[in-house]
């Protein structure tokens, strides 16, 4: 329904709107909708709903501002007050540039739109493509991951609101870097959800890992679809988004013969011909299933990309030697050569951890590297460990430098989360600021029990309420400029990847699945993408690797004094690797 404060709230019996101070009576119309029964003030105003007779007013479902937090009045926006200086970006799409995760609370001191803006030059000669915006959302408190959001339409007042917003993207596309907006609609946050007054936007009883699932399939589901749908649309077509992760999406529970998933990529295939600039989504799933990024006539659900976390744990487990939990099949070079032939390595095998098989192969004719997102830290990876630990706490230089080289000359979309690149040292933990002191608690108690069940001590489990876990959390720039040390090495090498990415056709491109070969014994890899060949010696000895043809320019080496040539290949260093171009064959 397209009028002024209009809402979907067939639960309530009886509504009004409080606006700039007035009470307005307001009338129900067909379907469930509500409107002003008289013309309601105009201007940027307070204002929240009053059902059947409470004396406390409830926030708009499709509130745009929060200034007070999500149990305050909402306050209106006008997203058209903007002036968009960006009429000469064109998008790349999702086209297998690198994407840098953040999380705007802690990437800067500030932990505001404004001050990550400043970071873009920064990102920009570094060489990224797109930055992915962990969620922002309206949460309840000051800080969180984001992920417990209840007001989607909303801006996080902390972060600087949808002004802030607005202009950040702006300068990151001044600076000719995508924004991709992580959005979570398979549940909401424990406090200030007041959806359920309104309407059935969740179904009770039918639960996921964080709640009561979002009503995807039953009654009165059409309107919740609608209300997901517009809400994508929003970012893209009021915020100028170029893309959108969609969280958790194995969550949904969406028994419809038009999922969900499918009647978004639709809607935004739609909206990017109406623009005529390429729109996105991705998903994370758990699900080892590429019918997610199936074309729509092929019966799949057209997304652009979805995550492989079977990347991140082969190449974890071959640089840690971490196995436990999720982490046991992985532990052999043989599964990461898998998952760099074919996307994943469940792929309908025998999964441990979950006690079954998993997963289905990737239709390789039909499906590019390209559409699948991989990365060896990101913000769950990182913040779900007992301590918040980054590679660098595990990893000597030496095997965060082959980390790098994996992922960044990998035929999939790259992503970084933030500091990897130089090597940051602070942790990305876990943490909260719910103002409730028992649901503080409970937080804190279940994730002491949470790391119980998988064995991990729980003193080296901070304290998510606690001040101090936020704030360690935050990135230390300062070890971008701390010369001859890692970070300094790390930050020279990850340019050099992402420039080595950007200026060889043969890696640029991700429409090709490559050739790999290794040795399990001797712990060497090798990749051939094109007349570019990677070889990843993840051994504690130097190892011999075979080569397709003659030797040709060495392109890049992670070890000081690079490879030396031998009858039928060359010499890698132990924990190293180099990437050289061989003649066509």
């Amino acid at each position: 329904m397209d009028e002024p404060f209009a809402v979907w709230a067939p639960r309530a019996h009886e509504l009004s709107l409080l606006a700039g101070g007035r009470t307005l009576p307001m009338q129900e119309h067909d379907g469930g909708w509500w409107a002003p029964a008289v013309e309601p003030p105009r201007g940027e105003l307070d204002y929240g709903f009053l059902l059947d007779g409470a004396g406390a007013p409830l926030p708009d479902p499709r509130s745009r501002r929060q200034p007070d937090g999500v149990h305050g009045l909402s306050r209106t926006f006008d997203p058209g007050a903007h002036v968009w200086q960006d009429a000469g970006w064109a998008s790349p799409g999702l086209a297998g540039g690198a994407i840098y995760e953040l999380h705007v609370g802690t990437f800067t001191p500030e932990g505001t739109l404004d001050t990550a803006a400043d970071r873009l030059p920064y990102l920009a000669e570094l060489g990224i493509h797109h930055v992915e915006l962990l969620p922002v959302n309206a949460f309840n408190g000051t800080h969180n991951w984001g992920y417990d959001g209840v007001l989607w339409y909303a801006v996080q007042e902390t972060y600087g609101g949808p002004a802030a917003y607005q202009r950040f993207v702006d300068a990151a596309h001044r600076h000719g870097i995508g924004v991709i907006q992580d959005v979570v609609y398979n549940h909401l946050g424990p406090s200030g959800n007041y959806l359920p007054r309104f309407g059935p936007y969740l179904t009770e009883g039918n639960a996921n890992t964080w709640g009561d699932s979002v009503n995807l399939d039953g009654p009165g589901s059409d309107e919740v679809r609608a209300y997901i749908v517009a809400n994508a649309l929003m970012w893209m077509r009021d915020y100028h988004v170029d893309g959108l992760r969609l969280d958790a999406v194995h969550a949904f529970k969406d028994s419809r013969a038009t999922p969900l998933l499918e009647e978004l990529a639709a809607a935004t295939d739609a909206l990017a011909a109406e623009r005529g600039q390429p729109l996105f989504l991705i998903a994370e799933s758990d699900l080892n299933n590429d019918r997610l990024i199936q074309d729509r006539d092929l019966n799949g659900d057209g997304l652009a990309g979805q995550w492989s976390d079977d990347f991140h744990h082969a190449v974890h487990v071959n640089l840690t030697g971490e196995t436990a939990g999720y982490y046991a099949d992985f532990e052999s070079v043989g599964a990461l050569a898998k998952v760099l032939r074919g996307g994943f390595f469940h792929d309908g095998s025998y999964s441990s951890f979950r006690g079954r098989h998993h997963g289905r192969p990737i239709d390789t004719d039909r499906v590019t590297p390209g559409q699948l997102v991989v990365c060896t830290q990101n913000h769950d990876q990182i913040g779900n460990r007992a301590a918040g630990d980054r590679l660098t706490a595990t990893l000597d230089a030496d095997r965060l430098a082959l980390a790098a080289v994996l992922n960044l000359t990998s035929p999939f979309t790259p992503m970084l989360f933030m500091g990897e690149e130089f090597a940051a040292s602070t942790p990305w933990q876990f943490f909260t600021s719910h103002p409730e002191p028992e649901l503080g608690r409970a937080t804190a108690d279940g994730r002491l029990a949470e790391f119980a069940a998988m064995g991990w001590d729980p003193d080296l489990v901070p304290d998510p309420q606690a001040e101090s876990t936020f704030r360690d959390s935050k990135l230390d720039w300062g070890e971008t400029r701390a010369e001859g040390s890692v970070h300094a090495r790390m930050l020279d090498l990850y340019r050099r990847l992402l420039a080595l990415r950007a200026s060889e056709p043969d890696v640029s491109d991700t429409g090709i699945w490559p050739q790999v070969e290794f040795h399990e014994a001797e712990g060497w890899l090798r990749m051939k993408r094109g007349s570019i060949v990677v070889a990843v010696n993840l051994s504690e000895h130097d190892a011999t690797v075979p080569l397709p043809g003659e030797p040709g320019d060495v392109l890049l080496a992670t070890s000081p004094g690079g490879p030396d040539a031998v009858a039928g290949g060359i010499t890698v260093a132990a924990a190293s690797a180099v990437v050289l171009r061989v003649p066509a064959s």
